[in-house]
């Protein structure tokens, strides 16, 4: 199963390599393209076996769990692989016409490249020292992305970035540190087993908290998400919608795996204090998203919002509660990045992504109008859109557990999205242009014009099949709250029949 897990993480380095070598040319941004592709192709080929194989892993280099680099894939971890290659190849057909030639020589593609190699491997890996390993890559390269132009706002923005996710990553580097000194192991299968063993459960409380602050900075909730906001609308849009898609969702994935696979053994605590990060960082996003009058800044307070409701099915921790926050993981990232493509189009044709600069959209180009509403009633939760079947399942676990409050704050942060995308609509799209221009799709290139519609229409499509045709959806995502919430095949696909004198368990020196 080695190149089944591996060809996912080799496709977009070695593209990487090749679209660096042709950076000053054409061949650079379609080198992308084609990686892009294979990435999904890929993405493809790890999901069909996973399906037919249940949970696959493989040890990088024969070193036998839990002392080698392990890959491994269940449910979860491929189906986040394969929205990856989506996004991916959506984003980099949408750069052909977005990213100029002064940052495709500066190295947008290969950095692109690399970042989403970086997000595969934080998704397949198996031990949490490589899980720190594929954060550092795709801290690099976003940060890279993020200043490239070297404007003053981006230069800015990026500064808050790095700066907040360097402390992230020193809390996470000392969680580790802590952890391994407890049990003998980072392997995360084989912590499983080890944390049980552990005689300070209250220490492993301690340490959990340091990897919920650190993952909670890496998927900016509530208080730690101030970087997002300002960081998310200086960059080309092209790197906003991969970031606005994936980056966040890679630590609401680690929260996910470690918070049901290793720290449960106090879970009346840990999920509780998940439970009211959850409806705070629902209702500061939502109100952020309300006080912007900026295209970009509303949707970036949105990404902070949405983070809360996923957040909110693992603090509840039942089984349709993780069957809520993995089928709202899917469903977002193909929403928010398909939002800030159309955003891009907005400001090309209209010239500005202040709401009080521009107008006229839904007369002039009611194409675009139509692929905004999509993914903008789905993030409302309108139905019968992805959206509106991620939040009932989400509200109807919190109804099920007596939560209510919780419930209620999940409804009325709702209304109020729908609030801000009306907003937009009413702002951009149904309001004529202050200047009295018509903003047309018409003034675009049409080569260019294919490359910017042409993957904001398959989202939306995407984002359709998934509404209108939920129970497929539905289906895997209760097969993966099951592994999630039962890890027994993962532990046996990672560590098969090791015996325990064999694990890092049994060499650990277990502090007092």
């Amino acid at each position: 199963m080695s190149w089944v897990l591996a060809l996912p993480i080799i496709i977009p380095f070695a593209t990487a390599v090749l679209s660096f070598l042709f950076r000053k040319g054409p061949e650079g941004r379609w080198l992308s393209v084609v990686g892009s592709a294979g990435l999904l192709i890929a993405s493809g080929i790890l999901m069909a076996e996973v399906l037919a194989e249940g949970v696959i892993a493989a040890q990088m280099g024969q070193w036998a769990a839990p002392f080698g680099i392990t890959l491994v894939a269940d449910l979860l971890s491929a189906v986040m692989v394969v929205i990856t290659g989506i996004t991916g190849l959506a984003v980099s057909v949408y750069a052909l016409a977005d990213i100029d030639e002064r940052k495709e020589a500066l190295g947008y593609h290969a950095l692109f490249q690399v970042l989403l190699a970086g997000v595969v491997g934080a998704f397949l890996t198996g031990d949490l020292f490589n899980l720190y390993v594929w954060f550092e890559v795709m801290l690099i390269s976003s940060f890279g992305l993020l200043i490239l132009g070297g404007q003053r706002v981006q230069l800015d923005g990026g500064i808050k970035y790095v700066t907040l996710n360097l402390v992230s990553t020193i809390l996470f580097l000392a969680g580790v540190g802590l952890l391994y000194g407890m049990t003998g192991t980072l392997n995360m299968a084989d912590l499983h087993g080890a944390v049980q063993q552990v005689e300070n459960q209250g220490l492993l409380v301690v340490v959990a908290m340091m990897f919920m602050v650190a993952f909670g900075v890496k998927a900016a909730v509530f208080p730690l998400f101030f970087w997002l906001p300002a960081s998310y609308h200086t960059p080309a849009f092209s790197v906003s919608a991969i970031f606005a898609g994936l980056l966040t969702k890679v630590g609401v994935y680690a929260l996910i795996r470690t918070f049901t696979l290793i720290f449960t053994s106090d879970i009346a605590f840990t999920h509780t204090i998940l439970l009211w990060v959850a409806g705070f960082t629902m209702v500061t996003g939502v109100l952020g998203a309300a006080a912007m009058n900026d295209f970009r800044r509303i949707l970036s307070f949105h990404i902070v919002s949405q983070i809360g409701y996923m957040i909110l099915g693992l603090a509840l921790f039942t089984p349709l509660a993780i069957v809520g926050a993995v089928f709202y993981l899917v469903h977002h990232i193909i929403v928010k990045a398909n939002l800030f493509l159309v955003a891009g189009v907005a400001r090309r044709i209209a010239g500005s992504t202040e709401l009080s600069s521009i107008g006229g959209l839904y007369k002039s180009a009611p194409v675009l109008a139509v692929l905004f509403l999509v993914p903008a009633f789905s993030l409302a939760g309108f139905p019968p859109l992805s959206g509106f079947w991620a939040k009932y399942v989400l509200v109807k676990a919190s109804l099920d557990t007596e939560a209510y409050w919780i419930a209620g704050i999940a409804l009325a942060v709702g209304l109020m999205t729908i609030f801000s995308m009306t907003k937009i609509w009413g702002a951009a799209f149904w309001t004529p242009h202050p200047s009295g221009l018509e903003p047309s799709l018409s003034t675009l290139p049409s080569r260019d014009r294919a490359a910017l519609l042409l993957p904001i229409a398959s989202l939306a499509v995407l984002t359709c099949i998934i509404g209108f045709f939920p129970e497929p959806f539905v289906a895997f995502a209760e097969r993966s709250a099951a592994q999630l919430l039962d890890p027994t095949a993962y532990v046996a696909a990672v560590l098969g029949d090791v015996p325990m004198e064999a694990t890092g368990l049994a060499q650990a020196e277990v502090l007092p």
